[in-house]
């Protein structure tokens, strides 16, 4: 005879989804340095960095990936980034940037006008964004750029949110009486770091965090050495050449 599992009350599991949201929201509650924005993130640092690391080992394990082998393009990129990187561990955001692993690639890709930097300090360069960046100027506020979107947890901010999603749907199919849903993937994980599945495909951060990451890595770019103005000509260089489309760059 088969027994049907007893299910608890509808109202106490929304009460209880209600309830751990609020505390994830409490526990979670912190404020982005420079700009004093109130962000939510329940993804524990050092978790967030391991799946940086994973993620950044899945994309140059990838058998379509080529790391580029030019010394000049490697030293320009470690050059820079070196001095960001310098400025960040003398900045606010100080703690983290002296924690994090850094390291560092330039991959062959000279259609991919881009970069990213992952939790944890993995950094990666396509080829097709030196064309834009011309300068060391031009690529330290790339790499500043993206380096704020480590700093500043963005990417822990959006796999926070993907958490708390999670954990109201899991409720939700409890609530249903659904069973068997299966863990949430590694795309998922992923999408929450700003990488797609295929190669060379980086997902949008929202506007605020594009904006975050434009002005504070102004600042690190500018403590740094270099010129911040120069910010301006890459992102015109950077339209032009996406001819009238959205610049992918500018969204990641």
């Amino acid at each position: 005879m088969h027994i049907q599992p007893m299910l608890p009350p509808l109202h106490l599991v929304r009460h209880f989804c209600s309830l751990l949201m609020l505390m994830s929201m409490a526990m979670g509650c912190q404020t982005v340095p420079y700009t004093d924005r109130s962000q939510l993130v329940v993804v524990p640092q050092s978790q967030a960095t391991e799946m940086g690391e994973q993620a950044f080992q899945q994309i140059l394990s990838d058998p379509k990936v080529q790391q580029s082998q030019s010394p000049e393009e490697i030293g320009a990129v470690k050059r820079v980034a070196e001095r960001i990187i310098q400025a960040a561990k003398e900045s606010k955001f100080a703690e983290d940037a002296k924690a994090f692993k850094w390291e560092v690639t330039v991959i062959k890709d000279d259609q991919t006008k881009n970069a990213f930097a992952l939790p944890g300090g993995k950094i990666a360069v396509y080829t097709g964004i030196f064309p834009v960046a011309k300068t060391d100027a031009g690529l330290a506020a790339i790499l500043g750029h993206e380096v704020v979107h480590a700093l500043a947890r963005h990417g822990s901010e959006r796999m926070s949110q993907e958490v708390l999603a999670q954990a109201g749907l899991s409720a939700a199919a409890v609530g249903l009486g659904a069973s068997g849903a299966g863990p949430v993937v590694g795309q998922a994980t992923m999408a929450a770091l700003g990488l797609g599945t295929k190669v060379g495909i980086l997902l949008p951060y929202s506007r605020t965090h594009e904006s975050e990451a434009d002005s504070i890595g102004l600042i690190l770019a500018a403590r740094a050495g270099y010129d911040p103005q120069e910010a301006v000509r890459v992102w015109q260089r950077m339209q032009q050449g996406s001819e009238g489309a959205p610049s992918e760059f500018l969204s990641t």
